[in-house]
Order: C-alpha cells, then structure tokens, then sequence
C-alpha cells in the first residue's frame, strides 16, 4: 500500500481534476446532454489512466533533472520511497488501461491512440529542445475534449465538429498559460541545466504577461464555443466566473512574488475547469 500511496503522490493523481472536467465537457456537448453511463465510465477511465500514463512517463524522463532540482529534489522517486520498476509498472498498466478504453469507446478513438501516446511520451522531452514545450503540453491536455468529443461523435473533421477544435485550442491555451505561471519557479534552474523555457529565454515578467495574453485567449475560445452551441445563460455565467478566477490567479503571481504559485496553480485551476463544466451542463439544458 506505500507504494500505491507513493505512486499516488508522485505523479499528483488528485490533479486530474484540472482536465477531466474538460474531458467531459467535450462529452456533453459531442452529446448535446449526458450522454450513456457507458461512453461516461470508459471516457473517465481513458482521462484517468492517460493523464497517469504521461505523469509517469514525465517522472520517469526528468527523474535525474528533478534530482538536482532543488525544488524537486524530494519526490518519491528522488527520495527513495519508490522505485524506477514500480514507476515502470505503473505506465505499463496505465497504457494498457487507456487502449482498453479507447476500444471500448469507439473504433474512431482507438485510431487515433497512437497520435496521442506520442504526445503523452513526447512532451516530457520537448523541453530539451524547444521553449515552446509548455504549449505542447497545453496541446496533450487539449486532445482530452477532442477525443471524448470522438467518443461520442464518431468524428472530429466535419462543420459540426468544430466544438471539439475549439476546446483543444481552448484548453491548449489555459494549460500553456499556467504552465508559464509554473515555470517562473524553476527560471534560474533551467538557464544552469540548459534547459528551454519561456521564463528561461524570455525571463519571468515576459512569461506572466504571455499567460495573460492566453488566458484572454483561453476566454475568447470559450465564448466561441458557448455561441457555436447556442447554451443558455448558465453557461454565460459560469465563463464569466472563470474570468474572475483567472484575473485573481494572475493577481497572485509577480515576477519578483512567486510564492503564491502553488494557490494559484493547484487551487484556482481546479475551480475554473470544475465551474466551466458545470457551467455548460447547466447552459445545454437551459437553453
């Protein structure tokens, strides 16, 4: 059981919650409603086990980064609490889950798998190369709506699917914006290790104000999408919502004042994607 709660801890299980009320967005709308308990169990399942299987991946890939990270020098891996097998173990198990729900889902779902894992293995690498790597993550998360979207719809490439794509470029945006929040912390660090980051290159008041740049964007997605669907005014309210959430995110970072990030990164985020779900629920059945 430590190591189950180990492996719980290390790859931050309880921070689902920030996309897989995205997840299901992208299922009520593709529905137009609930759709059948079925398609809901096996769409959470795939979020569950896709976001454990490239947590994994990223703790396995940066385990010797972390070590010499301050920061992140006392995870489960680098503290000796759990070992690199039973991480292993656990990816294996996860990937095999997420194949297991894709084809239960939808032969259109299972296709598209393999696209997918190369983004949930790849990302924890791009930052080895690119500073553009919190945007590829934004872009993992963001194919959570679009493949429940498929799930349901059986298609991603007609008119009527053009929901799915805004939410991909919705959530792409939300996730790269407070991936920069994130990164602020670990600016110094990635300059000493070489590492490619936008607070690395750009620096940490060049960062924030992009975040804030993609979570107007983050908003205007969204709106776009509440107007394509015709929701009702519960939705409208929730999106305004989480507007002000994300403006008292941004109020809790400085460039020279990070030591909120975590209250804005773990908390804030959580009740925005939360909200923005319950929000379009309630708008579908109240148009």
């Amino acid at each position: 059981m430590k190591q189950v709660a180990a492996f719980l801890d290390l790859i931050k299980f309880e921070h689902t919650i920030f996309a897989l009320p995205f997840a299901w967005l992208g299922m009520v709308l593709a529905a137009d409603g609930l759709p059948a308990f079925g398609q809901f169990f096996w769409i959470t399942v795939a979020m569950a086990a896709a976001r454990t299987f490239g947590m994994s991946m990223n703790r396995l890939a940066d385990r010797r980064i972390d070590a010499r990270n301050p920061r992140t020098a006392n995870r489960p891996i680098q503290a000796g609490r759990i070992s690199v097998r039973t991480v292993a173990m656990g990816l294996v198990v996860s990937l095999l889950v997420l194949t297991l729900a894709a084809w239960q889902l939808h032969p259109l779902t299972l296709a598209l798998l393999p696209g997918a894992l190369l983004f949930l293995a790849g990302y924890a690498y791009t930052k080895r190369f690119t500073w553009l790597s919190h945007f590829v993550l934004g872009f993992t998360d963001g194919l959570a709506p679009m493949g429940a979207w498929a799930a349901i719809r059986g298609s991603l490439f007609t008119a009527q699917d053009l929901p799915a794509w805004l939410l991909l470029f919705a959530v792409t945006v939300w996730i790269g914006g407070f991936d920069l929040i994130y990164a602020c912390q670990d600016t110094e660090f990635d300059r000493a290790e070489h590492l490619h980051s936008i607070p690395a290159r750009f620096g940490n008041a060049a960062a924030l104000r992009l975040a804030k740049v993609c979570h107007a964007l983050t908003i205007a997605l969204l709106a776009a999408v509440g107007a394509w669907t015709g929701l009702g005014a519960l939705y409208w309210l929730a999106l305004l919502v989480a507007a002000g959430l994300l403006i008292y995110e941004h109020s809790l970072v400085k460039p020279d004042d990070l030591s909120k990030v975590n209250l804005a990164f773990f908390n804030v985020n959580g009740y925005i994607s939360v909200t923005l779900f319950a929000g379009a629920l309630a708008g579908l059945y109240s148009r």
